[in-house]
């Protein structure tokens, strides 16, 4: 999983909505000073891809490299 930082608008639906509460907030900011989510436990993360389903801005990818099975 990765977080593109320079596209994240701030706006929290990965934190809010991930099943499996991969994402917690930060006090890390982009270069637009937007608040970036951060990948607390990515060993959660069951590829289920709702995070990258809900984010407006594209800024989360999934690739076949995060399945470790």
């Amino acid at each position: 999983m990765t977080l593109i930082g320079a596209l994240c608008k701030g706006c929290g639906y990965c934190v809010e909505f991930c099943p499996n509460k991969v994402f917690e907030k930060s006090e890390e900011r982009n270069d637009k000073g937007v608040k970036l989510p951060r990948i607390k436990d990515p060993d959660k993360c069951t590829l289920c891809g709702l995070c990258t389903r809900l984010c407006p801005d594209f800024a989360l990818t999934i690739t076949e490299d995060d399945d470790d099975g």
